[in-house]
């Protein structure tokens, strides 16, 4: 009877791939590991970083706004809330509508300078100077759109702020409905836009949703036609994605003391 015999060859060959499959398993669990924290730290831990700073920058320009004549370098000094601004007269338009009036400098890029609020979605964060990602949106601000129109004025006030992670301050976006209130808070005045139109998806390259009288020029029959004072709030669509933009206008309806 022939015994079989095993070379050292077969053996060191055997030995050799198993070393291979444990390495390549080590790899895949460890970039498993490192995948499901930086997955951790995109949807928690930049939220809860972002919100918190957010919340604590809204509770900022509230003590400073409740404080008689202070004036910080973060805060404008006007009375509608902005550098060089005069404050507001309230007038009425002609379809019976609100309107404020006054003139406003521009604020310092990436300060934060208004409140805004929306009350359905349970909402209120900073509204921040410009759409930096790293000095405005990913700090859970809402940022406005240079060379658009500050509150109150005549044109389109638009804004824009994140769907997902870094505060996600405009996640349930969608939720709004026609007739929803959406309020912007100075230092003096709050103004009131009532949503009147929702474009649920537009290209990324739209830049005629934030024109001083928007209207999509992907869909244009999406949008107004006259002048007046509108509010646009942009963000991406669908979820976790950057593909495709939602807007959401309103005009407004009504202004008030602080």
């Amino acid at each position: 009877m022939r015994v079989p015999v095993v070379q050292h060859r077969s053996r060191r060959r055997r030995a050799l791939r198993r070393r291979a499959l444990w390495t390549g398993g080590e790899f895949l669990v460890t970039a498993g590991v490192v995948l499901l924290l930086l997955v951790v730290h995109e949807l928690w831990w930049t939220n809860r970083e972002a919100r918190q700073g957010a919340e604590h920058q809204v509770q900022a320009l509230e003590r400073q706004w409740a404080t008689p004549g202070a004036v910080s370098d973060d805060t404008p000094s006007a009375d509608t809330g902005l550098a060089g601004g005069s404050s507001p007269r309230r007038s009425t338009s002609a379809d019976g509508s609100a309107t404020a009036t006054g003139s406003a400098a521009t604020p310092y890029r990436s300060q934060a300078y208004a409140i805004l609020t929306i009350p359905r979605l349970h909402l209120r964060v900073p509204i921040a100077e410009g759409v930096s990602k790293q000095n405005v949106l990913n700090k859970g601000y809402v940022g406005h759109y240079p060379g658009t129109q500050q509150p109150g004025q005549a044109g389109n006030f638009a804004l824009a702020g994140h769907r997902n992670t870094h505060g996600e301050p405009f996640r349930y976006l969608p939720r709004l409905r026609l007739k929803d209130t959406v309020q912007v808070e100075t230092r003096t005045t709050v103004f009131t836009y009532t949503v009147d139109e929702i474009l649920p998806q537009t290209s990324a390259a739209d830049s005629g949703v934030i024109r001083p009288v928007p209207r999509s020029t992907v869909k244009p029959a999406y949008g107004y036609s006259r002048p007046g004072y509108y509010v646009t709030l942009t963000t991406c669509t669908p979820e976790f994605t950057s593909r495709y933009r939602m807007v959401v206008w309103g005009t407004l309806t009504s202004t008030r003391p602080r």
